[in-house]
This record gives C-alpha cells, structure tokens and sequence, in this order.
C-alpha cells in the first residue's frame, strides 16, 4: 500500500532534511510509528499522503507514484483512497460538523454524496458519541469532539490506507479506546492499512508491527 525508496525531503525554508531509505506497509497492515516530538513523523505522513512530495526518490500509495501527479490530482488521489487524521484537525469552521464530515464527498466528484453516505457518517458520529453535535460548527466542540469528528471525516469513505498523527492526543481514557477501536475496526473492515504516529505507548499492542522513527530515518538540520 505504501512503499517509499531512497527518498529525501527538504522543506523551502530549510532547516530540515528527512531521509528514509526504505519503508514498505503492506495492504492490510497496521502500523504504528513512534519517536520524538519534532523529528518528523508528521512530514513522514504527509509524504505517504501526497500533501507533500520528495526532492529525491520515490513514494508510492495505492501503486501510484505520488510525485507523479500535480497538485490537484494529489489532492483528488487523497480524498478517494486516504484517509487522514490531522493533528490540528483540520475542520472547516463555516460548516457543520456533518459537512466536515463528508467533506471527502464534496471535494471530489468520483465519490457519490447519497443517503447511505449521509448514513455511514452519523453512524461513525454515533459510534465516537458526536452524533448531537453534527448541526453545531467546529468551533462550538471541546478539542476532543473535533478530534473525534476528524476521525469520522477520514474513515467516511472507506479509504484502502488510514493515517492518524497523534489521534488520541486530546482524549480522555474512554474516548480514547472508543477512537482506537474504530480505527482498528474500520482498517480490519475494510482491508485498509493503517499507520498511527503515537507518542502513546498504551497503544502500541494492538499494532501488527511498531516502527522505531530514530531506525527508520536519518533526519538533521541542516547547517547555514
């Protein structure tokens, strides 16, 4: 599902290079990735997702090379195939929590906005306890209610690979497990990989395999 070769990324304003010689996660696979606040981990999502693409080497996703695409079918390849759990969430304050839900349907026209979509959203709201909160705007939720409407935007249209960065970082014990079952049953469900970046070692048993960051890259910065 994911595969990544020989790649280096830099951010424009420099400071930081990320290199990851090889990373395979297969279909199916559930994978969880752990390491320092700030080495990266979040830039290793993005790449896998397309929301940024390497200097050097290669990403693929799905068996399509991401750097391959531009902008827009990057961002059309995300809404049909991945799903992603932003740290800072990342929902829409001009909509309801509904809409930032299906959002995935509305940004891209291959997927069909229909009453079993509409369906399969308040039933994932149901399943994180949000359901009384779709008519409300984002900015009227707690952190973790916007955390967990972010969860249910990303498995909405049963995407083939789920990523979460830090999914569990503003959740009390309960919601906690409740988010992290959904995620370990809607990956199982669906066939779906899923890569989880935690700094919550409670978590890591329920992963097929556990990814060392410091292993996996060397990451730097750079010196001016």
């Amino acid at each position: 599902m994911v595969r990544m070769q020989d790649l280096v990324f830099r951010y424009r304003e420099g400071g930081f290079e990320l290199r990851v010689e090889s990373l395979r996660v297969g279909r199916g696979e559930r994978v969880a990735v752990v390491g320092p606040s700030g080495s990266g981990k979040t830039t290793l999502l993005h790449l896998a997702a397309g929301i940024v693409v390497p200097q050097h080497g290669r990403v693929e996703t799905n068996a399509t090379e991401l750097s391959a695409l531009d902008d827009g079918r990057r961002r059309d390849f995300r809404a049909r195939h991945v799903g992603y759990v932003f740290q800072s969430f990342e929902l829409l304050g001009y909509l309801d929590v509904l809409d930032n839900i299906l959002l995935p349907f509305r940004v891209n026209p291959t997927l069909s906005l229909d009453a079993a979509a509409r369906e399969r959203a308040v039933s994932l709201a149901r399943r994180v306890g949000i359901a009384d909160k779709l008519p409300r705007r984002p900015g009227q939720l707690s952190q973790g209610e916007q955390q967990r409407a972010a969860v249910c935007r990303a498995l909405v249209a049963r995407p083939g690979l789920i990523l979460a960065d830090e999914p569990t970082g503003n959740l009390d014990a309960k919601n906690k497990q409740r988010v992290m079952e959904i995620l370990h049953e809607q990956a199982l469900a669906e066939g779906a990989s899923l890569v989880v970046v935690t700094h919550d070692l409670d978590l890591l048993q329920d992963f097929e395999r556990v990814v060392d960051f410091q292993e996996l890259v060397g990451s730097q910065e750079s010196v001016s």
